[in-house]
């Protein structure tokens, strides 16, 4: 299913995941196309777990491109906080959407805070075609802790506050390649890719 030269659709909006998606995938040299190339608009994420928004925004593209296309769905999950910001992530400050009040908002929130353990997590489902009756679904989980300031100038969302104890580093001092090693999203997009090549020689 995810051949090399396939042409698929990434349903975001959102341009650090698609540069992400994007270096990723391009190891397993597969065309990617963001869904507003093609026109195709964002859908209301009404879902109450990453897997039914990731499904939504995949359903939403695959009909419009008639075709293959993949979404992601990720947040933050803060041990204190009881798993928030979770899919509430990108709005958790309220809308707009703004990366800056939300960093904020979790640094207050957290400000008190003994543990400060947390994890990035991410949902990643393909979608042959809009009506695709058996979807596949990847995850990937990246676990650190929220530091008390921002470091760093790379990445975007929450990365400044995240702390990856593997380098030593916040996700935003991390460079892209090794980003795109350790993250989140490209774990998901790994076990994707290897669950679509199982599902291709079954």
């Amino acid at each position: 299913m995810l051949q090399a030269g396939s042409r698929i659709v990434v349903a975001t909006g959102n341009r650090g995941k698609l540069a992400e998606i994007r270096a990723i995938l391009d190891e397993f040299l597969v065309a990617v196309v963001a869904q507003g190339e093609l026109g195709i608009g964002e859908v209301e994420e009404t879902g109450l777990t990453f897997v039914e928004n990731a499904l939504l925004k995949a359903r939403n593209a695959a009909a419009v491109a008639a075709g293959p296309a993949i979404a992601d769905d990720s947040g933050l999950e803060v041990d204190a906080l009881g798993g928030a910001p979770g899919i509430r992530s990108a709005r958790y400050a309220g809308e707009p959407a703004d990366d800056g009040a939300n960093i904020d908002r979790l640094l207050a929130a957290l400000a008190d805070a003994g543990d400060r353990s947390a994890a990035f997590r991410c949902v990643m489902v393909y979608l042959r075609h809009a009506e695709d009756p058996a979807p596949v679904i990847a995850e990937g989980v990246w676990r650190g802790r929220i530091l008390t300031a921002r470091r760093g100038e790379g990445g975007f969302g929450y990365d400044p506050v995240f702390f990856d104890p593997g380098s030593g580093c916040s996700a935003a001092e991390l460079g892209p390649a090794e980003k795109n090693r350790v993250s989140h999203r490209a774990r998901a997009l790994r076990e994707l890719a290897r669950r679509l090549g199982a599902a291709e020689t079954q």
